[in-house]
């Protein structure tokens, strides 16, 4: 088992019906690739029977590695946990729900064979209801393809193949999951994806609902962030610096104007001057905010290349 060539990442809660089905499916598929392999089942805080099965699973096939979460923490969190458990050379990940369809994974193996740092799933006929999942992830996804640039017709499918090295280097959280190939094309990651089969969900519920489209939203606005002042922070800040200080200025100006023209005292004019003088403060401190930024990625973690945290969730391992 230490030169393992393959890690399968599942992240799962409240998958009971589902989960010794999924670990079968993914197993033979992977039996049939004639390469060592792994297969991580994340367990975000189910509430059901899902960690008994897996604990069981687990004793029976020492391929199977069980994270197991004591509270939910969301997709991301669940991945990123399976991400630092892997020792595959070739990462794969996908849902836990058999949506997704393991008889995929060899053909995206292929391809990122081909060259490629990541292969992306692409539901085409997706398998979902029209107006809770189908509408918003075509509306999502011509978004995230405006604001990050890279050209995927779906962003939200979990099913990807990664090259280890890639995964390394990503860090999520939040609904971060949906933007791992943003973030690795941060990295220079060549990209490309691929039609996969989606199936509709026999057993369980969906996990979907429309308050995590409210986070992706604020994610994608931080990826944006990300992507754009990353490597050059103080433009951001200096920015921000440079409108406060004009607008700090031109309320000192009235001032002035008001003294000298107008012929008002000092206290007539407290309240402009407060603010004139809060906001050319305010000002300068985004501009200071911008050079420590700026020393911060300069001689931070050169490794990684990214400022971005991922923290550490208390969890259980079999393994």
């Amino acid at each position: 088992m230490s030169q393992i060539e393959y890690s399968v990442v599942v992240p799962v809660m409240n998958e009971e019906p589902n989960v010794k089905l999924l670990y079968q499916r993914i197993a033979d598929v992977m039996e049939q690739m004639n390469e060592p392999f792994e297969i991580i089942i994340v367990d975000d805080g189910s509430k059901d029977a899902t960690f008994s099965i897996l604990r069981e699973l687990h004793l029976q096939d020492n391929r199977l590695k069980v994270v197991k979460f004591r509270a939910n923490f969301g997709q991301s969190a669940a991945m990123a946990a399976g991400f630092e458990r892997v020792r595959g050379k070739i990462v794969v990940s996908m849902d836990g729900d058999l949506q997704n369809d393991p008889k995929d994974i060899p053909a995206m193996v292929e391809r990122l064979k081909q060259g490629y740092d990541i292969v992306a799933g692409w539901r085409k006929n997706r398998q979902d209801k029209m107006l809770i999942r189908k509408v918003p992830s075509k509306i999502a996804n011509r978004i995230i393809r405006f604001f990050t640039g890279v050209q995927l017709h779906d962003t939200g499918c979990s099913l990807k193949v990664y090259r280890a090295e890639v995964i390394e280097k990503i860090r999520l959280y939040g609904e971060m999951h949906r933007f791992i190939p943003a973030l690795a094309r941060i990295e220079g990651a060549r990209i490309t994806e691929m039609v996969v089969d989606h199936h509709p969900r026999q057993f369980g519920e969906s996990k979907y609902n429309l308050t995590r489209t409210f986070r992706v939203v604020m994610d994608l606005t931080t990826l944006n962030l990300f992507i754009k002042y990353l490597s050059r922070p103080v433009h951001f800040f200096g920015m921000l610096g440079f409108l406060f200080n004009v607008v700090g200025l031109g309320a000192l100006a009235g001032c002035v104007y008001l003294v000298l023209v107008g012929g008002l005292d000092l206290a007539g004019i407290n309240v402009l001057g407060a603010f004139a003088f809060l906001v050319l403060v305010s000002g300068c401190q985004f501009v200071f905010y911008g050079l420590l930024a700026n020393m911060v990625v300069r001689s931070g973690n050169k490794k990684n290349g990214q400022l971005m945290d991922y923290f550490s969730r208390k969890k259980q391992f079999l393994g």
